[in-house]
Order: structure tokens, then sequence, then C-alpha cells
């Protein structure tokens, strides 16, 4: 008997330019964000996809249109911060990956919280490192901000798109 091959992720894929680079917004047919990446950092987007859609595949069209999840990114980096709370996401991951997404976009804008914080947040209070895999593992940032959590010290740790990025957006958001 022969199986039939899982269709392949149909995905969209935009470009905007941004203070701090160009990013890649990535979306589904149902308009959900599935992944954002920095263009000088397009390996780590692939690599999220592929995380994502397994071996389903995915194929990115290039969108000559301006989708309303990049509006509203574009909006939150002219200032309108809460634009991008609502924005649709679906990124797989574990559960546990989900939960501690879901947690992060919980953390009020302009504030952060340590990875020990984030992990007492979910219920986990022993788990800071396992909630700082999963924050490193989030494939839509900037928009589950992973951005706002913290060293223990409060100091500046890993950013998958650079430190010096994450300064910025904490800047942006009125977070000295």
């Amino acid at each position: 008997m022969v199986r039939a091959l899982p269709e392949s992720l149909q995905l969209t894929v935009e470009s905007l330019d941004t203070p701090i680079g160009v990013l890649r917004i990535v979306t589904d047919g149902t308009g959900a964000l599935r992944a954002v990446g920095w263009l000088d950092l397009e390996e780590r987007l692939q690599r999220d996809l592929r995380r994502q859609c397994g071996a389903r595949g995915f194929s990115l069209q290039a969108d000559r249109a301006t989708s309303a999840v990049s509006r509203s990114i574009r909006r939150y980096f002219a200032g309108e911060l809460s634009a991008i709370d609502a924005l649709p996401v679906e990124t797989g991951g574990t559960p546990f990956q989900r939960t501690v997404w879901r947690a992060l976009r919980e953390i009020a804008c302009g504030t952060t919280v340590t990875y020990g914080e984030l992990a007492a947040r979910i219920g986990r209070p022993a788990a800071a490192r396992a909630a700082g895999a999963a924050n490193g593992a989030n494939p839509v940032g900037v928009v589950v901000p992973c951005h706002r959590v913290v060293g223990a010290d409060g100091s500046l740790t890993a950013y998958g798109g650079g430190l010096e990025r994450k300064a910025w957006l904490l800047r942006h958001e009125g977070n000295r």
C-alpha cells in the first residue's frame, strides 16, 4: 500500500524594514503568524519553520501585498506598542513551550521578568532553565516578547536576534 505524502504547508513571507533591521514575517493561509526572523539571521527562521512543519514541510511565497500582521508590526515599531498584542499566532511547539510562550505574552510592555519569575508564573518555579530553553525556541519573537526576560541580576541575556536588538526593543517599550 502506498501512503500519500502529507501536503506541505503553504506560507507567505513578507519583509519589513524596521529601525533594527529587516524583519521577515511568515503567515499561514488563515493569517496567523507562524514565524518572524531577522534577514541577517535567515537560517534561524528556516530552522524554526522546519521544526514547526516537520515531515509535512512548507513552501514560502513572497507576498506583494501588506498583511494585517505586517501592518500591526509596523505600527508597533512606529510607537503604537499595543498593536501586536492581539495578533494570532500558530507556533507548534511542545505543550510546555506553548505554556511558556503564552506566559511571555502576559508580560506587560515596558517591564521585564527573570527566568525564575517566568517559571513561577507557569507554576513550575524549579524549571527556570527549561523556561529559558523554551524562551529561546520562540519562533515569533517581538510579538511573543521573549526579549522581556532578563537574567536573575537584571542583566540582558541571550536573545536570538542579538543583544543589541534586545536592548533596543526594551528601550522602545520604555524599559530603561
